[in-house]
């Protein structure tokens, strides 16, 4: 199975910035091999990484989507409208939408089968806080959240669905994981989901390697590292090599 590498470009990149990035972008990871590759862009880019990246291998994703496929839900995008554009799939739950958005385990779970009805790929985030960590509360934070997923999205009907582990408190504060803490959480999640699990949480070009060569996991969600072309283009061809 190829490494799957996703950048989360959270609130940044115009359509035009977009557009020469995934240009230049497609013609450096298309043919690496062994390794997946997703961009996510703000919603208002979407059109435009789709349009660079046609005739690539490289997947468009959204960053969050209604569960609805239409309906009276102002500022949200469904599903539906994302398929229209040649958008794959999308992000769920990613912890800032939980901490900053309202995001629950219940509507995450919602969000997913939205996606997976409509046919797209869902990438859903779990991961716990610094004070969870250090309460001894990493093991039934996933388990809760992991759970809420695996309610909605029975063994048969989990081809599209990928995990991302991201420790809240590696999530933009160049705080990492260690490898070890990273193979024990992902491979706990294993234990509730045969799905692929992606780490995330201040992956760089420095770390990618070793956090890539653990037996649980399956690539990485990449954030700030994948804003700038020679940092993600570093992590898929690390992918790659790892994967390979």
């Amino acid at each position: 199975m190829a490494l799957l590498i996703a950048g989360n470009w959270k609130m940044y990149k115009t359509g035009l910035e977009t557009a020469l990035f995934c240009t230049a972008l497609g013609g450096r990871v298309d043919d690496l091999g062994s390794v997946d590759v997703v961009v996510c862009p703000p919603y208002t880019s979407l059109d435009e990484a789709v349009q660079a990246l046609g005739g690539t291998t490289v997947e468009v994703f959204a960053q969050s989507a209604h569960w609805a496929s239409e309906g009276p839900f102002t500022g949200e995008i469904s599903a539906t409208m994302l398929a229209e554009l040649g958008v794959t799939g999308s992000l769920v739950a990613h912890s800032e939408r939980r901490q900053l958005f309202a995001e629950t385990d219940e509507t995450a779970a919602r969000r997913i089968d939205g996606l997976l009805a409509a046919g797209l790929r869902v990438l859903a985030c779990v991961g716990e806080t610094e004070s969870e960590r250090d309460e001894g509360r990493t093991e039934e934070v996933l388990a809760r959240q992991i759970e809420a997923i695996a309610a909605v999205v029975p063994s048969a009907e989990r081809t599209n669905l990928t995990v991302a582990y991201e420790p809240v408190w590696a999530i933009g504060t160049g705080r990492t994981a260690t490898p070890e803490q990273a193979q024990a959480a992902h491979a706990f999640i294993h234990s509730f989901l045969e799905v692929p699990v992606l780490y995330g949480g201040s992956v760089k070009p420095e770390n990618a390697e070793e956090l890539l060569d653990q037996g649980d996991v399956d690539g990485a969600l990449v954030g700030g590292a994948s804003l700038e072309l020679e940092s993600f283009v570093a992590i898929c061809e690390t992918a790659a090599r790892v994967g390979s």
